[in-house]
C-alpha cells in the first residue's frame, strides 16, 4: 500500500537525521573537550613560573588535534546520507500525491452564505470564539451571534464543571428535562448523583449526612423508581460520610465520572440544537481525506477511457471510508436489486416488508389495484405504502 512506503520511507528519514544529529554532537564534544584542555593549560602556564611552554606552542598543538579530528570530514557522510534519503522521500511524496485534487469532486454550485456558516459554527463549536468572529468580519457576514451564543452557554457549563460547580449543568438539565427524557438520556440524574456524591466527600459528618438526606429528598427521590438499584447505593453512601474513599462505594467518587458526564453533556447540548455530536466540518474533511485517493484514481482511468464520470448518479467503484463515518445502512430493494435513491425511496408495506418505489409501481399495474407482497401472502394497494425516509 502506497502509505506503507511512505511510513517505511519516513521511517528511514527520521533514522539518518537521529544518526546524524548523534554524529554531530558527538564531534562537537570531542572539540568542546580538546578546548577546555587547552584552556586549562594556559591557566596553568599562567600560574607556573618557570615558563617552559609558551602559548603559541598550545595553541599550535590545540589547532594540529583539530585539524587530525577533522569534524567537518566526519560529518559530511552522515549528512551526505540524509540528504539523499530526504530527496528520496521527497520524490515518493510528490509521486503518491496528486496536487491537483480539482478533478476529483463535481462541479458543484456552492452556496458562500451557507458555507461561511458552517466554518464559523465549527470554530464556535470548538470554542474558538475570536477566530469564528474574525472569520465572519472577514467574509462580511452578520447574525454570528445566534450561532456563537448558544455554545458560549455550553463552554460557560464545561468550564465551571472543570472547577467541580455542577449547577449551571444542573439548571441547564432541568430547564430541559422534557427533552433529556425524549432522548433517552439520564444526564439529570447522573449531574445529581455526583452533586450527591460530592456533598457527602466534602462536608463534616454530621452536617454533610443531613444535607445529603435533604439533597436526596428534593432531588433524587423524583428518579428513585427509575434508578432503584443505584438509589439503594447512594442511601448507603450516607453510611460512610466522611470516609467514603474506604466504602465499597468508592467508584463512585472517581474523577473519570466528571469527564464522562462533561462528554454526553456536550453531546445532549448539541443534540437539542438540532446539531450531530461531532462538527460537521470535521466529519465532511476527515471522511473526504479517506476517500480522495479512490477518486483521484478514478478520475484517472475514466481520463484514460475518455470516459466523464462526474454525470454519473453513482460512482462505478465503492468508497471505504471507514465505520465511523457509516450513519445509516445503504437500503438495496430485494426485487430490482438496486440501490434507493431519493426519485427511487425506500418503500414500507401494510405488512412491514419493503422494498423500492419502482417496485411498487410494477408490482400494482396502477394505484389502486392490490398486489400480493413479494416475501409474504399479506396483499397491499400502493396508495397504502409509505416512504421511508433515507
Amino acid at each position: 500500500m502506497e502509505i506503507d512506503s511512505l511510513r517505511e520511507g519516513f521511517d528511514r528519514v527520521a533514522e539518518k537525521r537521529a544518526l546524524s544529529s548523534a554524529k554531530a554532537l558527538e564531534a562537537v564534544d570531542h572539540l568542546v573537550n580538546e578546548v577546555e584542555q587547552a584552556i586549562v593549560k594556559l591557566q596553568m602556564m599562567n600560574t607556573d613560573s618557570t615558563g617552559n611552554v609558551d602559548h603559541t606552542t598550545i595553541l599550535a598543538e590545540l589547532k594540529a588535534k583539530l585539524n587530525e579530528m577533522a569534524p567537518l570530514n566526519q560529518l559530511e557522510g552522515s549528512q551526505k546520507e540524509l540528504n539523499v534519503a530526504l530527496s528520496k522521500y521527497l520524490k515518493l511524496l510528490e509521486k503518491s500525491f496528486n496536487p491537483d485534487i480539482s478533478k476529483a469532486y463535481r462541479n458543484v454550485d456552492f452556496e458562500v452564505h451557507t458555507v461561511n456558516n458552517i466554518i464559523a459554527n465549527h470554530f464556535y463549536r470548538q470554542g474558538l470564539f475570536d477566530l469564528g468572529d474574525m472569520f465572519l468580519r472577514e467574509c462580511g457576514e452578520s447574525g454570528g451571534a445566534s450561532l456563537k451564543l448558544p455554545f458560549q452557554e455550553m463552554y460557560g457549563i464545561l468550564e465551571a464543571m472543570k472547577a467541580r460547580n455542577l449547577e449551571p449543568a444542573l439548571s441547564w438539565a432541568a430547564n430541559n428535562h422534557d427533552q433529556l427524557l425524549q432522548n433517552g438520556s439520564m444526564l439529570e440524574f447522573k449531574l445529581y448523583q455526583l452533586q450527591f456524591v460530592e456533598i457527602l466527600s466534602k462536608g463534616s459528618r454530621d452536617g454533610a449526612r443531613e444535607e445529603a438526606i435533604q439533597y436526596a429528598r428534593t432531588h433524587l427521590v423524583p428518579f428513585a423508581s427509575v434508578h432503584k438499584e443505584e438509589f439503594q447505593k447512594l442511601m448507603a453512601c450516607i453510611l460512610w460520610v466522611g470516609r467514603l474513599d474506604q466504602s465499597p462505594y468508592s467508584e463512585l467518587m472517581s474523577s473519570a465520572h466528571w469527564d464522562k458526564l462533561a462528554e454526553e453533556l456536550t453531546h445532549q447540548f448539541c443534540s437539542l440544537l438540532g446539531q450531530s455530536r461531532e462538527s460537521p466540518l470535521s466529519v465532511a474533511v476527515s471522511a473526504g481525506f479517506q476517500g480522495l485517493p479512490t477518486l483521484l484514481k478514478l478520475m484517472q482511468v475514466m481520463a484514460a477511457k475518455k470516459q466523464e464520470w462526474q454525470v454519473m448518479k453513482q460512482l462505478p467503484v465503492p468508497i471505504d471510508i471507514g465505520p465511523e463515518f457509516q450513519y445509516h445502512s445503504v437500503f438495496v430493494c430485494p426485487v430490482l436489486r438496486e440501490q434507493s435513491t431519493e426519485e427511487n425511496p425506500p418503500m414500507r408495506m401494510p405488512c412491514g416488508h419493503v422494498v423500492s418505489k419502482q417496485s411498487i409501481m410494477k408490482l400494482s399495474k396502477s394505484s389502486s389495484r392490490p398486489f400480493k407482497c413479494p416475501y409474504c401472502p399479506s396483499e397491499a394497494v400502493a396508495s397504502h405504502c409509505k416512504q421511508l425516509h433515507f
